[in-house]
Parts: structure tokens; C-alpha cells; sequence
């Protein structure tokens, strides 16, 4: 029992809570119910547990036979009526030491003055900024206590000589309001502008570690909360949605100094540039996943960029891609879709890989699996640059096919989708740009390859219509040679045609 928590009385109930019976067995103390469970009795001598769920109540006066649920507001009533007590609500809030004797945060804006005691900094000479050219030394003590200049103030109300608190603030009470001040990081005089915070708040994706999702979230909705009730900002709720990532490990362990296992992250990014160790980051697990680093993976996606970067530059020079410097290219609005096969393809690649990451990105905030669609989508554009060269529509399809190639990689390799986006003859940058989006016309298949399969077993794959019927599908089947190898003289009984997958055929043998 804690004395300043609620009223300091004491109320006892050991048919209805668990350490209260067990308190009154020890002491033998009177059990008696007051509720009683709807399908049983309760006998207070043999009960070995509380019933702590909803019932009727018994033993209880007027309120007898009144659902526990309905008799407790009943009870409140009653007591407020006669003048015996009212409802009211207790906090289990306690009070928050918020000073610390440590440089590093907010100083707290009061002057001790002998003859004024303590004194607020006035509004006009806050914030309060920390010194610079301060001692570190292990003293137990606050290294502001040894920078005199911080510490003289003269005395806000009277002018005597006074004493700067030397204290900082907890830093739980800056981090508990600072994404306020990044939708107007230019304001001064005021901590953020309104109208923007109003714009931007609440945050859409939020993203920390799990040892945050109990006292950094808890204080930062309740500085939230209590702007709004001031005025200062007009939302309920700081954050829309919460993704706790996995921690870097190296050899299996989380890195550590003490352990001696930590990667440079200065030494990669000097050996392969910051967007391959940001890929990689992303790329090596889920986001919610622990991270195994690995030297191997780092040279991987330097490789995968550096392929993108050959893919790019090989384009440019070989289709005249990128020609318009006024956007991504597509197709004009009623233009006839191209007819080579090749151009079809490399549409439907790039629409099919921009469906992927969008929704990787959006719906399942899965990057890992974005990032290897877009390796496949470049593996495929490789397979695709040249064959596609002196079909119709070649050139807007390559850069139609290499715009949303920079525009899928800009999130996760910033400054090279960047760099290869001006590259192509695009004059604003492609962070910038909007988002494209997919043309599901574009994702649309003429023709598929199927499994041929005799008597279950696989003979050979054929290329039909999508739409084709099953004789259709019979009759191109046994063009093959090997199909028609495998059946020989036997007949045909049925055919099992799988749209899209397989065409299974049933021959009755000898």
C-alpha cells in the first residue's frame, strides 16, 4: 500500500482478491463473498481462490440480485446522495524528477538570488543555452559548476548577483516533444510554428527501438496531449504507426565496444560510399529483424550499384533516354501502346517491379524484399537493352523503364539515384519528384509458358495464349516432339488444363 496513492484507506475484500485471501487465511481472517459467480456458489470457509470476475451481487443490502456491473455505479450514487462520499478518479501519475547533474541537456531557467530566492529567467532572455569550452573532468558533480560565466548571472528582479542552476534537464523531456520542432526547424522566438506542426503532425511513420515503446512513447503522447489542451498544436496523438527495428549484431552478438566487435561505419562508407551501406542496412534483413553484418553483403550491393550505375550510362548512350528534363517519360494519354515484343516485356517489367516496391514500401513496410525487386527489374532491364533496340516505341520505353529504375532506387541509394538522375537529362531532383505509379494496362500478358505433363510426369513447356482453351493447349502440346514421344501410339483418355501453369494429358497405355 502506498500512503500517497488514493485516499490512505484500506479496504479488504479476500473473496474478491487474490492477496487479500491469501492475507486472510494466514490470518485467519472472515471470508465472505459479495458477488457470486452466475453457474456457482461461493463458500468463503472452503474458496482455495478469489472470484474476481463479474456476477451478481449477495451480501450486499439493497443491492443484492444487481449485476455487479450496474450495482457499483449504483453504490457510487447512493453514497453521493447521503452524503457519505462521491466518485472520483486517482491517478497512479507520481511526480518526475526531471534534473540532472550532467552537461549534456536543456538548462533549467532559474536564478537562485539571496534576497529574491528563487527567480524564473524572463520569456525574453530564453532559452537558456549551454557554454561552450567546458572541462569534463570526473568529479560526480556537474560540469557547469566550473564555468563561472554560466553560473554568475545577476539577479532577474533585483540586479544583485545571483546563481544559475547548474542542473539540466532530463533529456527523456526534450526527446518528448522534438519531432514538434522539426516541422518549422527555421522558426525563432517560438519553439515551432503552429500552422506547420498542424501540417505535418501527426507523424505517419515512426520508427525506434523497442526499449523505447514504454517510457519515450508514454512521455512524448503525454507532451503531445498536453500541447493540445494548451492550444499549441491541434492533433491527439503524436504517431500514427510504430516499427521497432532489430539491433546490428556482429558474430551473432549485438556489437559492443566492450566486446570489441563494432564496425567503422566512417571505414565503409569511405571503401563504398554511404548509399552502399545504407542498401545494405536495408536490404540484409526485415526491418523489425536483428541484422547480421556481413563484409560479404557490403560487397555485394557495392556491385549491385555499380551495375546500375553501367546500366544507366549504357542506356543513355545507346536510346537517347531521358530527353525531357520535364519529368518521368510514359506514354502520351490516348497514344497506341508499342507493338515489339521486347518493348511489351520491358513495359511490363518496369510496371510489374514499380507494383512490387509500392506496395513493399506502403502496405508491408518490407524494404528488404523492395530492394530485391528492383535487382531483379535491373537483371531483367540487362536482359531486355539491346534486344529491345529498333522496335517501336524502344526509346520511351527504356526511359520510361529507367525513370521509375531512379525513382524506386531513390529512397535506398539516395545520392547515386540522384547523381544518375541528372544524368539522364532531368533538370529538378529526384527527390522531388512524386511518386509514379503503375498503369495495370501495362501488366497485362498476351501469351505464357505452361508445363506439359504426360501421365504426370513433365515433357516439355509450351508458349500459349492466356486465354487459351484446353483442345488449344492439346493441339499445341503434341506439336512438340518430345510430347508426342512420350505418348507414342497410345490414346489420349482426358486432358487437365491449369490456366496459367500446366496442361496435364492422361493417355490410357497398353
Amino acid at each position: 500500500m502506498l500512503m500517497e496513492y488514493g485516499t490512505g484507506a484500506v479496504m479488504g475484500v479476500p473473496a474478491h482478491d487474490h492477496r487479500d485471501l491469501e492475507f486472510a487465511r494466514k490470518y485467519g481472517l472472515p471470508v465472505k463473498p459479495v458477488i457470486s459467480p452466475p453457474d456457482r456458489k461461493l463458500n468463503g470457509d472452503t474458496m482455495d481462490s478469489a472470484y474476481v470476475d463479474d456476477g451478481v451481487q449477495i451480501n450486499s443490502g439493497q443491492f443484492d440480485g444487481m449485476p455487479s456491473s450496474e450495482a457499483r455505479p449504483a453504490m457510487a450514487r447512493y453514497l453521493e446522495a447521503s452524503g457519505k462520499g462521491r466518485p472520483a478518479v486517482h491517478y497512479k501519475l507520481r511526480d518526475w524528477l526531471i534534473s540532472r547533474q550532467r552537461f549534456w541537456g536543456a538548462p533549467i531557467p532559474i536564478i537562485y538570488c539571496e534576497h529574491c530566492g528563487q527567480v524564473p529567467v524572463p520569456d525574453a532572455d530564453l532559452p537558456v543555452m549551454l557554454p561552450t569550452g567546458v572541462r569534463f573532468m570526473p568529479t560526480g558533480q556537474s560540469p557547469l559548476l566550473d564555468c563561472p560565466e554560466f553560473v554568475n548571472a545577476k539577479c532577474p528582479v533585483c540586479g544583485r548577483p545571483g546563481r544559475r542552476e547548474t542542473d539540466t534537464v532530463d533529456t527523456f523531456v526534450c526527446s518528448s516533444w522534438y519531432f514538434l520542432r522539426y516541422t518549422s526547424p527555421e522558426s525563432h522566438g517560438h519553439a515551432w510554428d503552429k500552422a506547420k506542426a498542424d501540417y505535418w503532425m501527426p507523424v505517419d511513420q515512426y520508427i525506434g527501438g523497442v526499449e523505447h515503446a514504454v517510457m519515450h512513447l508514454m512521455y512524448a503522447r503525454f507532451f503531445t496531449m498536453v500541447m493540445r489542451d494548451l492550444g499549441l498544436v491541434s492533433v491527439d496523438e503524436p504517431f500514427k504507426n510504430l516499427i521497432t527495428q532489430g539491433m546490428v549484431l556482429l558474430g551473432g552478438h549485438k556489437m559492443s565496444k566492450s566486446k570489441g566487435n563494432t564496425v567503422d561505419p566512417d571505414d565503409i562508407i569511405n571503401k563504398y560510399g554511404s548509399d552502399t551501406a545504407r542498401l545494405f542496412t536495408l536490404f540484409a534483413s526485415p526491418i523489425e529483424r536483428d541484422l547480421e553484418w556481413s563484409d560479404e553483403g557490403v560487397e555485394g550491393c557495392w556491385r549491385f550499384l555499380q551495375r546500375v550505375w553501367r546500366l544507366v550510362y549504357q542506356c543513355v548512350e545507346g536510346s537517347g533516354c531521358g530527353q525531357s528534363a520535364e519529368g518521368p517519360v510514359a506514354p502520351a494519354a490516348g497514344e497506341a501502346p508499342a507493338t515489339g515484343d521486347c518493348v511489351r516485356r520491358m513495359r511490363r517489367a518496369a510496371h510489374a517491379a514499380l507494383k512490387k516496391v509500392t506496395e513493399d514500401i506502403g502496405a508491408r513496410n518490407s524494404l528488404n524484399t523492395a530492394i530485391a525487386a528492383i535487382m531483379e527489374y535491373v537483371n531483367t532491364l540487362y536482359s531486355l537493352k539491346d534486344a529491345v533496340t529498333g522496335e517501336e516505341g524502344a526509346d520511351a520505353a527504356i526511359a520510361e523503364a529507367i525513370d521509375f529504375l531512379l525513382l524506386m532506387l531513390a529512397p535506398f541509394a539516395p545520392h547515386i539515384a540522384e547523381e544518375l538522375w541528372h544524368a539522364v537529362g532531368h533538370g529538378e531532383s529526384v527527390h522531388s519528384q512524386p511518386w509514379p505509379k503503375y498503369d495495370p494496362a501495362a501488366l497485362a500478358v498476351e501469351s505464357v509458358e505452361i508445363a506439359v505433363q504426360v501421365n504426370g510426369k513433365v515433357r516439355d513447356r509450351i508458349s500459349v495464349p492466356v486465354d487459351v482453351t484446353e483442345d488449344a493447349a492439346l493441339d499445341a502440346a503434341m506439336a512438340c516432339p518430345r510430347v508426342s514421344a512420350a505418348i507414342g501410339a497410345a490414346s489420349v483418355k482426358k486432358t487437365i488444363l491449369v490456366p496459367g501453369k500446366l496442361l496435364n494429358i492422361v493417355v490410357r497405355t497398353a
